[in-house]
């Protein structure tokens, strides 16, 4: 097992969390013409918080509970940035963009 899946999946948690807390969690799952999109970051179907929820973590979880190899490099954070940079509540998105960083960071760090 890689020695990073711990953290990682603790990452995921607070990202989740992150995502209640700023009430961007949806009960209600997007369409299956969205969840299918072959865009990056589905950008022509959900909303970025959307994908985070559907498709990221998602598939993530499946990685660790099935000890799949992790992605070789992310770069979330990047998206992110894009994402809330002409957003007003900036405050707000600063912690989630710090979340997605750290996920990054871990995902790139040695094993």
């Amino acid at each position: 097992m890689d020695t990073r899946f711990p953290k990682v999946a603790e990452q995921l948690l607070l990202i989740e969390r992150e995502l209640r807390l700023q009430g961007l969690w949806d009960d209600v799952p997007p369409s299956a013409k969205a969840l299918a999109s072959v865009e990056p970051f589905a950008v022509d179907t959900m909303e970025f918080e959307q994908w985070l929820q559907w498709i990221f973590l998602p598939r993530m979880k499946a990685i660790l509970e099935q000890n799949l190899p992790l992605p070789a490099a992310s770069g979330i954070q990047e998206m992110a940035e894009v994402v809330f940079a002409g957003r007003t509540m900036q405050g707000r998105d600063r912690q989630l963009q710090t979340l997605l960083k750290e996920f990054d960071q871990l995902i790139v760090a040695t094993r």
